[in-house]
Protein backbone atom coordinates (compact mmCIF):
# COMPACT_ATOMS: atom_id res chain seq x y z
CA UNK A 1 0.00 0.00 0.00
CA UNK A 2 1.14 3.54 -0.72
CA UNK A 3 2.37 5.41 2.36
CA UNK A 4 1.95 9.18 2.32
CA UNK A 5 3.66 11.21 5.05
CA UNK A 6 1.93 14.59 4.81
CA UNK A 7 0.80 17.21 2.33
CA UNK A 8 4.00 18.77 1.00
CA UNK A 9 2.57 22.00 -0.42
CA UNK A 10 -0.34 23.63 -2.18
CA UNK A 11 0.26 25.50 -5.45
CA UNK A 12 -1.77 28.61 -6.23
CA UNK A 13 -1.67 30.63 -9.46
CA UNK A 14 -2.52 34.28 -8.98
CA UNK A 15 -3.39 37.03 -11.45
CA UNK A 16 -1.84 39.96 -9.53
CA UNK A 17 1.40 38.78 -7.95
CA UNK A 18 2.04 41.77 -5.66
CA UNK A 19 -1.54 41.82 -4.40
CA UNK A 20 -1.50 38.08 -3.65
CA UNK A 21 1.97 38.21 -2.12
CA UNK A 22 0.76 40.94 0.25
CA UNK A 23 -2.40 38.96 1.09
CA UNK A 24 -0.58 35.72 1.93
CA UNK A 25 2.34 37.36 3.78
CA UNK A 26 1.05 40.57 5.37
CA UNK A 27 -2.59 39.61 5.96
CA UNK A 28 -2.37 35.84 6.61
CA UNK A 29 1.16 35.98 8.05
CA UNK A 30 2.88 33.27 6.03
CA UNK A 31 6.64 33.71 5.82
CA UNK A 32 8.73 33.78 2.67
CA UNK A 33 11.17 30.91 2.22
CA UNK A 34 12.36 32.02 -1.21
CA UNK A 35 11.23 34.12 -4.14
CA UNK A 36 12.35 33.33 -7.68
CA UNK A 37 11.63 35.11 -10.95
CA UNK A 38 11.67 32.67 -13.87
CA UNK A 39 12.42 34.84 -16.89
CA UNK A 40 11.67 32.13 -19.46
CA UNK A 41 8.12 31.79 -18.07
CA UNK A 42 7.65 35.43 -17.09
CA UNK A 43 6.63 34.01 -13.75
CA UNK A 44 7.35 34.44 -10.08
CA UNK A 45 7.47 31.44 -7.75
CA UNK A 46 7.10 32.36 -4.09
CA UNK A 47 7.61 29.60 -1.51
CA UNK A 48 5.68 30.32 1.70
CA UNK A 49 5.79 28.69 5.13
CA UNK A 50 3.21 28.37 7.88
CA UNK A 51 4.77 28.08 11.35
CA UNK A 52 8.12 27.21 9.78
CA UNK A 53 6.69 24.46 7.55
CA UNK A 54 6.70 24.78 3.76
CA UNK A 55 3.03 25.13 2.78
CA UNK A 56 2.23 27.16 -0.35
CA UNK A 57 3.82 27.83 -3.73
CA UNK A 58 2.43 31.07 -5.13
CA UNK A 59 2.88 31.41 -8.90
CA UNK A 60 2.29 34.27 -11.28
CA UNK A 61 1.81 33.72 -15.00
CA UNK A 62 0.89 36.23 -17.68
CA UNK A 63 -2.91 36.29 -18.15
CA UNK A 64 -3.96 33.09 -16.35
CA UNK A 65 -7.56 32.03 -17.06
CA UNK A 66 -10.15 32.89 -14.41
CA UNK A 67 -11.58 30.28 -12.06
CA UNK A 68 -14.53 28.74 -13.94
CA UNK A 69 -17.12 29.17 -11.17
CA UNK A 70 -17.79 29.03 -7.46
CA UNK A 71 -16.20 26.50 -5.10
CA UNK A 72 -18.21 23.70 -6.65
CA UNK A 73 -16.12 23.82 -9.86
CA UNK A 74 -13.93 20.78 -10.54
CA UNK A 75 -10.51 21.15 -8.97
CA UNK A 76 -9.46 22.44 -5.58
CA UNK A 77 -12.55 23.56 -3.70
CA UNK A 78 -10.90 25.75 -1.07
CA UNK A 79 -7.85 26.27 1.12
CA UNK A 80 -8.46 25.85 4.86
CA UNK A 81 -6.44 26.98 7.88
CA UNK A 82 -6.92 25.77 11.45
CA UNK A 83 -7.10 28.58 14.01
CA UNK A 84 -7.35 28.67 17.80
CA UNK A 85 -9.89 31.48 18.08
CA UNK A 86 -12.40 31.84 15.25
CA UNK A 87 -13.85 35.17 16.42
CA UNK A 88 -10.42 36.82 16.85
CA UNK A 89 -9.42 35.56 13.41
CA UNK A 90 -12.55 36.97 11.78
CA UNK A 91 -12.22 40.28 13.65
CA UNK A 92 -8.59 40.62 12.52
CA UNK A 93 -9.46 39.98 8.86
CA UNK A 94 -12.41 42.39 8.93
CA UNK A 95 -10.08 45.03 10.43
CA UNK A 96 -7.76 44.38 7.45
CA UNK A 97 -10.70 45.25 5.14
CA UNK A 98 -11.23 41.63 4.12
CA UNK A 99 -14.86 40.67 3.51
CA UNK A 100 -15.65 37.71 5.76
CA UNK A 101 -18.73 35.53 5.94
CA UNK A 102 -20.57 35.17 9.20
CA UNK A 103 -19.24 32.44 11.47
CA UNK A 104 -21.10 29.16 10.99
CA UNK A 105 -21.14 25.85 12.84
CA UNK A 106 -20.20 22.61 11.06
CA UNK A 107 -23.25 20.38 11.51
CA UNK A 108 -21.12 17.23 11.87
CA UNK A 109 -18.23 18.40 14.07
CA UNK A 110 -19.94 21.32 15.83
CA UNK A 111 -16.78 23.38 15.15
CA UNK A 112 -16.94 27.02 14.06
CA UNK A 113 -15.75 28.18 10.64
CA UNK A 114 -16.07 30.93 8.05
CA UNK A 115 -14.82 31.82 4.58
CA UNK A 116 -13.10 34.74 2.91
CA UNK A 117 -11.73 35.05 -0.64
CA UNK A 118 -8.13 35.65 -1.65
CA UNK A 119 -7.36 38.34 -4.27
CA UNK A 120 -8.31 35.92 -7.07
CA UNK A 121 -11.53 34.85 -5.37
CA UNK A 122 -10.10 31.50 -4.21
CA UNK A 123 -12.19 30.49 -1.19
CA UNK A 124 -10.14 30.45 2.02
CA UNK A 125 -11.66 28.81 5.09
CA UNK A 126 -10.75 29.30 8.73
CA UNK A 127 -11.73 26.38 10.96
CA UNK A 128 -11.56 26.48 14.74
CA UNK A 129 -9.38 23.89 16.47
Amino acid sequence: MLQLNKIHHIAIICSDYQKSKTFYTDVLGLTIIQEIYRQERQSYKLDLALNGEYAIELFSFPNPPKRPSTPEAAGMRHLAFEVNDIQKTRDYLVNENITAEAIRIDEFTQKSFFFIADPDNLPVEFYEK
